[in-house]
């Protein structure tokens, strides 16, 4: 199969098929709290390659288990590390895609800078050219990468479109689908208010991209269901997810069934309630009713208190 064909292939899923993303790219600063949650303690390795080695078994599990198909799951957002480690005998995406039929995305950015404007841009990203040709013969489809509002703030929430915005220029010329993260933390004081000048500020953008360029948008869950209803409609936009920003799986599937047209792209949420000292069966119980729960509130929406497919 041709390059084309497959991005082709992965491109129609995405657009399609029901489903959600599951988001696996925990890295660096929050790598240690992954682990603990998981049940591995800090001390459980003696250097950053140790960490980097276990977190890997732990993406493993999930991504091995009978439970993690493409039958619910889209895609999944990796960090470098995982993908550029192989799952049983292949490189992970190919893994993915060869075995699971799930879409891989990749997380590109390094981490927040200090708070300016109510906000956090994103850190100077200088080798996100190599990063970009590394991940096409890793056969990534798409990219990821995050900014956090924590105020409604004119010139702050400007500032993050626009840096996403350009960066995600640079990833569609690499032949790649950006997912823009533009995080509004769910503490912000005016949450609200902050979201609305969020999506008018992306819709300008979205008005001038070129008719032949697509984003995805990864939102928090707003605080005015289907507030983002003219994104998910967008014609530049291939798809609209959310993220669970600190929700429990309850509270973020609760308000995801709210909101149409918007599908989950979970991190924390999704992996609540596993652990390393589960036994392969109650570790997959767990992890499929957690997939399935995703699955229905991305897919069945609520309206007027009735769930409609």
């Amino acid at each position: 199969m041709s390059a084309l064909g497959l991005n082709e292939q992965q491109l129609q899923k995405m657009k399609n098929q029901p489903g959600f993303i599951a988001a696996l790219d925990q890295s660096g600063g929050s790598t240690p709290k992954a682990l603990l949650d998981y049940g591995i303690k800090q001390g459980a390795w003696s250097n950053e390659d140790e960490m980097f080695a276990l977190v890997h078994q732990m993406r493993t599990r999930i991504i091995t288990s009978p439970s993690f198909t493409g039958a619910r799951i889209l895609a999944a957002i990796l960090f470098e590390g995982t993908m550029d480690r192989d799952i049983d005998g292949q490189p992970t995406a190919d893994y993915l895609w060869n075995v699971k039929h799930i879409v891989p995305f990749l997380k590109v950015d390094n981490g927040l800078g200090e708070e300016k404007d109510g906000v956090h841009l994103m850190k100077p990203m200088p080798q996100l050219a190599t990063l970009l040709s590394k991940a096409n013969t890793k056969h990534i489809f798409g990219t990821k990468m995050r900014s956090v509002i924590n105020d409604a703030n004119v010139a702050g929430i400007q500032a993050v479109v626009n840096q996403q915005f350009e960066v995600a220029a640079q990833i569609i010329a690499a032949g790649l689908v950006p997912i823009v993260e533009p995080e509004v933390d769910i503490h912000c004081p005016d949450k609200a208010k902050a979201e609305e000048l969020l999506k008018r500020t992306i819709l300008e953008k979205l008005n001038k991209l070129p008719a032949d360029q697509l984003v995805m948008l990864k939102l928090t869950l707003p605080e005015q269901d289907d507030l983002y209803i003219d994104l998910v409609r967008h014609p530049k936009v291939l798809k609209v997810v959310a993220l669970s920003g600190g929700y429990s799986r309850e509270e973020g599937n609760n308000r995801l069934r709210r909101n149409h047209g918007i599908v989950a792209s979970f991190s924390r949420a999704l992996v609540e309630g596993l652990s390393a000292q589960q036994s392969d069966a109650e570790y997959n119980a767990k992890l499929d009713a957690a997939i399935q729960s995703i699955f229905e509130a991305s897919t069945m929406k609520s309206e007027q208190g009735q769930l409609v497919t």
